[in-house]
């Protein structure tokens, strides 16, 4: 059974299952809602299973930088650092993960890193990778001065918001 280019597959594993086109069509509109690309339900003898016609939900990760490889493991609950401290209750700005994902702090695990303290960052420098969803992101400094400190670890797992580096403004 196929909608407006998403295909519907029914698996009743019993002969009592039917296929109700309402709920079938309220699935559908949630998955538009939600951005969804498949959904599967089950419901006492019937199961139910929705992808979107043209997505290949186990499909090969496109790869956007040469893929770091992690040198250590990272520790699961650790809680970022807090920024540096500054001189005289000065409060240096951070520059903070815009996403969730892996943090790289050079493009391989044998090149040097994007930047390092006491390195000059400018807006549209970039200064680390984050992988998320097998997609490596660059990172910008989206502010001028001097990298100050490094807050993230290599291959550490970071959240939105998380503060990545503290930089000295010019």
């Amino acid at each position: 059974m196929a909608e407006e280019g998403r295909g519907a597959e029914e698996r009743p594993s019993g002969a009592s299952g039917r296929v109700d086109v309402e709920s079938i069509r309220q699935l559908l509109a949630l998955m538009g809602e939600h951005d969804l690309v498949e959904l599967e339900i089950e419901q006492g003898d019937l199961a139910v299973r929705l992808r979107k016609a043209g997505s290949a939900v186990a499909a090969v990760p496109v790869v956007a930088a040469p893929v770091p490889v992690a040198a250590a493991p990272v520790a699961a609950a650790a809680a970022p650092p807090a920024p540096a401290a500054a001189p005289a209750g000065e409060r240096m700005p951070t520059i903070n993960s815009p996403m969730v994902g892996t943090f790289y702090p050079s493009p391989s695990p044998d090149a040097a890193p994007f930047v390092q303290p006491g390195d000059r960052v400018s807006e549209d420098t970039v200064v680390c990778l984050i992988e998320a969803m097998k997609v490596f992101n660059e990172i910008q400094a989206e502010m001028s001065g001097t990298v100050e400190r490094v807050l993230a670890k290599g291959a550490q797992a970071v959240e939105f918001g998380q503060p990545l580096f503290v930089v000295r403004p010019d």
